[in-house]
């Protein structure tokens, strides 16, 4: 059996009181535009997104976990749920107990971060995943056919047909229409999700936000919460690039059936990139602090 992470840090009352309260304010400026359009009925393709695509509830998001090691002083366990422990000044989290029910999940997660951490980024994809989602489809049949296209469904055609589609990232391709998928040069797989994935692309890197909320609550909130905020302006940058005219909420399209769109996508791109690598690293300084140096080699 591992050893047991001892607290290494101690909040007293007031500090994580502060943090908790800070982190449960900045996550409702998201949850509760949100809340009030599902209890409305509305939808909003951009920034409801990461609430249906995702797993991960509101509450869970709302929720504070001041991460592995950490003692809360003053703090009561029922509070905090059923992964903590009492302490004799506070509450901690039973790390140990956590590590063995997902020590295979944890260890699945730091690989595909080290994975993606190591590849060159590819920027030649130009949002072209959006627009195989909708190719040789009708208005009625496409995923968010409450809004228009900005082209036909020739054009959005042509443009599919006119770009090298390649797409690395599997949970994107699995949306592609069935006569999509023959175009694109890789075909991948939930198998080869760690000999695919790079970190140039806006899934990939939208998919922190995934990982941080599996790993908790091994992970402090606040790192959960910077992956949601990376998480939602790349969704914003993806349907602005996308064959959606969304025009009417705020979102000018990038126009990447043109050269000038092209390389406007490719700048924010490059910036997603370079903003998600020590997101990256600060998941995988995570995993390796609750995992033991004998379980890192797996899932190479």
């Amino acid at each position: 059996m591992t050893a047991a992470l001892a607290p290494a840090t101690v909040l007293n009352t007031a500090d994580w009181a502060a943090r908790q309260r800070a982190h449960e304010e900045r996550v409702d400026a998201w949850l509760t535009p949100h809340l009030a359009r599902r209890r409305r009925g509305e939808k909003h393709p951009v920034e409801d997104f990461l609430f249906t695509y995702y797993s991960h509830r509101p509450a869970q998001l709302r929720r504070w976990h001041p991460g592995a090691g950490v003692e809360l002083r003053g703090a009561e366990p029922a509070a905090f749920g059923r992964d903590y422990r009492a302490t004799a000044a506070g509450v901690t989290l039973d790390t140990e107990a956590v590590r063995a029910r997902r020590a295979d999940s944890i260890r699945w997660i730091r690989s595909l971060l080290t994975a993606t951490a190591g590849r060159q980024p590819h920027f030649g994809c130009f949002g072209m995943h959006e627009w195989a989602m909708v190719y040789r489809q009708t208005q009625a049949e496409v995923r968010h056919n409450a809004w228009p296209l900005r082209l036909s469904p020739e054009q959005t055609a042509r443009t599919v047909e006119a770009n090298r589609i390649r797409c690395s990232h599997f949970d994107a391709y699995r949306f592609f229409t069935a006569p999509a998928r023959p175009l694109n040069l890789l075909t991948p797989t939930r198998e080869t999700q760690h000999a695919n994935e790079q970190p140039g692309c806006l899934h990939a890197n939208m998919d922190l936000y995934k990982w941080a909320y599996k790993l908790s609550p091994l992970v402090p909130s606040e790192l959960v919460a910077d992956c949601f905020a990376l998480a939602r302006e790349i969704r914003t940058l993806d349907m602005r690039a996308s064959p959606y005219d969304l025009a009417d909420l705020g979102y000018p399209p990038i126009e990447v059936e043109t050269f000038e769109g092209r390389q406007e996508y490719v700048r924010a791109q490059r910036s997603f990139t370079e903003r998600a690598a020590p997101l990256r690293a600060r998941l995988l300084a995570e995993c390796d602090r609750v995992l033991s140096p004998a379980a890192r080699p797996a899932y190479r």
